[in-house]
């Protein structure tokens, strides 16, 4: 074998790696579909986990169909003007051979590209799925996962991983290595509109105080935390985009650390406030270190990635408070794990970031450039489903419950007799 041919058998080799690579990722990130799947039927009442358990599985299909057949070509549009472009419907150039060897992009093919990809779309809508759970109409929210997913993630996603405007603004462009905004806020500042055009679960806010409803199935939430854990080692990894030995097993670290940070801040904050450790704050806090990690994993210390993960903690127990007070009802806590610390993880990049490339005025540009159009879009999509088919459940309804109502169901099929004694 001549050097030329060595040359070649090793290149196609790191190629083959580096594809695999890319699709285990996009499988760890699938697997957190079961995780979202866990946790939110856990952290509802019995009377409505088969309705999330539901929701679960329905936006994956959803949003997986929609970026195959729109989102793909929106957020990776190729040269566009910076704000908005599409690359045609479909898949990419498929039928080109090019598209399936180190010529796409030298690290893995078109469909391993299109199958991480989506696997984030997905995310994005489930996140909604639980901060709405308990009162809103099944068609009427997959309606709009049908309308967001498809339009809102992917055209605001071009702005900085399709190469759009954010990528370039100030020095380095707007950092989020695999969507702490991106993924997380958009997410999130969708879930606080449609917590506000919805309104509280009945009871829980009566005569301006806080009436507590209990999760039902702890242990069920702690199984999804760990999956979803686990598949954050994909998502962050994986977003390294390449099999870089250094630069996946720093992202892996970092991601680790501020996970174990968050649980430890978490488990003390409540401890010291409620006097007693709450075991879904634990949870929260584990998911909200993670969250605020994924923006800047692969430019920050070991060190800061516990820091960051550590104030993260602090916050989603203070969140979680704030949103009570201001009768923001969010069963399992949304907004304070995915909103809050979407937004605290892409500002901490530019506080924390060791290479000197990231400003934190540019993280800020860039938390407030996704803010407004996602919290405005969502609120009119809320709005438009409320005014015509309705958003919400008859409280009859809502005080049956969302399996019987919605699906005709029980989740725990037997014991019912038991919830009327």
């Amino acid at each position: 074998m001549n050097e030329v041919t060595q040359v070649a058998a090793v290149s196609d080799a790191i190629f083959m790696t580096e594809n695999i690579w890319i699709m285990i990722s996009a499988m760890l990130v699938f697997i957190m579909g079961l995780g979202f799947a866990c946790v939110e039927a856990g952290l509802v009442r019995a009377k409505c986990s088969a309705n999330v358990a539901f929701k679960n599985i329905a936006v994956p299909a959803i949003g997986i169909t929609m970026y195959a057949l729109l989102g793909f070509g929106l957020m990776y549009p190729g040269t566009f003007n910076g704000i908005l472009g599409f690359a045609g419907f479909g898949i990419g150039d498929w039928a080109n051979p090019a598209s399936f060897t180190a010529a796409y992009n030298g690290h893995f093919t078109l469909f391993s590209d299109w199958l991480f990809q989506a696997m984030f779309a997905a995310t994005a809508a489930t996140i909604v799925s639980g901060a709405v759970a308990e009162r809103v109409k099944l068609h009427s929210f997959l309606i709009f996962t049908i309308v967001y997913v498809a339009l809102v993630y992917p055209i605001v996603g071009s702005w900085t991983w399709g190469g759009g405007w954010l990528s370039t603004l100030g020095a380095h462009g707007f950092h989020d290595l695999a969507g702490s905004t991106l993924v997380h806020s958009v997410g999130g500042w969708a879930a606080l509109a449609g917590v506000m055009i919805l309104g509280p679960r009945i009871g829980k806010y009566v005569n301006g105080k806080v009436h507590a409803i209990p999760a039902h199935n702890i242990p069920l939430a702690t199984i999804g935390v760990f999956m979803l854990w686990f598949g954050w080692w994909g998502f962050n990894a994986g977003s390294a985009l390449n099999g870089d030995p250094k630069a996946t097993s720093w992202i892996l670290v970092t991601t680790n650390l501020a996970a174990v940070a968050g649980i430890i801040t978490a488990t003390l904050t409540s401890w010291i406030v409620s006097k007693k450790p709450d075991a879904t704050m634990a949870l929260n806090g584990c998911l909200a270190g993670l969250v605020a990690i994924t923006a800047g994993a692969d430019v920050v210390t070991p060190l800061s990635s516990w820091i960051i993960g550590a104030i993260a903690g602090v916050l989603v127990v203070g969140a979680v408070f704030m949103f009570d007070r201001l009768h923001l009802d969010d069963p399992v806590g949304a907004l304070s794990v995915h909103l809050v610390n979407g937004v605290w993880g892409t500002l901490a990049v530019g506080i924390f970031d060791m290479t000197g490339d990231y400003s934190l005025g540019t993280q800020a540009v860039g938390v407030l450039a996704y803010a407004v159009p996602c919290f405005a879009a969502a609120s009119l999509i809320f709005l438009g489903i409320k005014k015509t088919i309705g958003l919400r459940v008859t409280e009859r309804q809502e005080l049956r419950g969302l399996d019987q109502s919605e699906h005709g169901q029980e989740a725990y099929s037997g014991f019912q007799i038991f919830s009327n004694m």
